[in-house]
């Protein structure tokens, strides 16, 4: 079942692509390449144009402007069915009056392929996804993760040029989300498979891609690779987007060689060197990642050049690690993560602790 095509080939090319209704601009001058075997997922809040931009690849909508090209061939104008996508709707669509084995076979029947071969087809599709025991069941007789597989099954098996999944963890609960989002990331990758998801779940996009293309307001706000977008985020938006971020908004001044950003009761501060700074504003905005910031209690020894004062406001116990909420003397709230469980025992709602990080792991984003 793999797709015998070389990795590092375009499967996918949107470029310049616009769909406006109106004046509205759902997708405005959206452009990204896939390459063959990649994962993508598409992320961002409702109203965002990642749904849009899947119903341009599907050929559901047709674009205002802008090209795109499947496979080397410009599809802007083609029609759905002869686009060679195959599709995972969020409600699995599959049909209640046929088999687990003929639901998977019946695009190959709309392709013309003889009955023997479908079924063999179909029944090499079911074992990949572990249900050929279940071929001879009905929709209504699997769980919702069978279904989903189920669904997953039919949209590969006829070796399509790309794969689209519309919010495919939707229907399922947390516990099951979780498993899935494992599961159809081996499938997919087993088969050779080019996918294109879409969801509003930052943890399923960071697990299951390969890249991530962040859509805020119709337009794409960033795409790159899950630790790339985690790292290094372009703008407070997709800081904030991708995983957890605290966003300080501060004034840059210069200090010998050094250059410190700092707003009230707080300073960082880098090599005056640093790529950062020479590619800062007078008025940065500084991220910081939960799990990057370190604690103690106010009259603890700390470096004063990079870090903060606060109160705890409160102290969260998740098991394995605490979840600290500090104000600072600007009212400014600072999120921190710690699995430092002795330290942060010792301290309660009320107390005076000084945070503080270290430099490299501070993203600067100019205002």
């Amino acid at each position: 079942m793999a797709n015998s095509s070389a990795n590092g080939a375009s499967a996918l090319s949107l470029v310049n692509i616009a769909k406006h209704y109106g004046a509205v601009k759902a997708l405005d001058d959206v452009s990204f390449e896939l390459k063959k075997g990649e994962f993508l997922t598409m992320l961002g809040p409702s109203g965002s144009g990642k749904t849009t931009s899947l119903r341009v690849i599907a050929g559901f909508v047709a674009p205002t402007s802008g090209q795109l090209m499947i496979d080397g061939r410009d599809m802007t104008g083609v029609s759905p069915q002869k686009r060679n996508i195959g599709m995972m709707f969020q409600d699995y669509a599959l049909f209640p009056h046929m088999s687990v084995a003929d639901n998977v076979a019946y695009p190959l029947e709309t392709r013309g392929v003889a009955r023997a071969e479908r079924r063999r087809r179909a029944m090499e599709m079911l074992e990949i996804v572990g249900l050929a025991h279940c071929a001879g069941r009905f929709p209504k007789q699997m769980s919702g993760g069978q279904q989903q597989r189920v669904a997953l099954a039919r949209a590969l098996v006829f070796n399509p040029d790309i794969v689209l999944l519309d919010e495919p963890m939707a229907a399922l609960d947390k516990k099951l989300r979780t498993q899935m989002q494992i599961e159809i990331m081996h499938i997919t990758k087993q088969v050779g498979a080019t996918v294109v998801s879409v969801t509003h779940d930052q943890e399923e996009a960071l697990v299951m891609s390969d890249r991530i293309a962040i859509f805020k307001d119709g337009r794409l706000a960033q795409i790159g690779t899950p630790q790339d977008l985690y790292t290094h985020p372009k703008s407070e938006f997709v800081a904030d987007f991708i995983g957890e971020a605290n966003i300080l908004r501060g004034q840059l001044r210069h200090d010998g060689a050094l250059a410190v950003i700092e707003g009230p009761g707080w300073r960082a501060s880098l090599p005056k060197s640093d790529p950062r700074v020479a590619a800062s504003s007078a008025s940065p905005s500084l991220v910081l990642r939960p799990e990057r910031i370190h604690v103690n209690r106010a009259d603890a020894v700390a470096d004063a050049a990079n870090g903060a004062e606060g109160v705890i406001v409160d102290k969260i116990y998740l098991g394995t690690e605490y979840r600290l909420i500090v104000r600072l003397a600007d009212n400014a709230v600072i999120q921190l993560r710690s699995r430092d469980i002795a330290t942060l025992a010792a301290l309660n709602a009320a107390d005076r602790v000084r945070l503080s990080w270290q430099p490299e792991d501070l993203v600067i984003i100019a205002a």
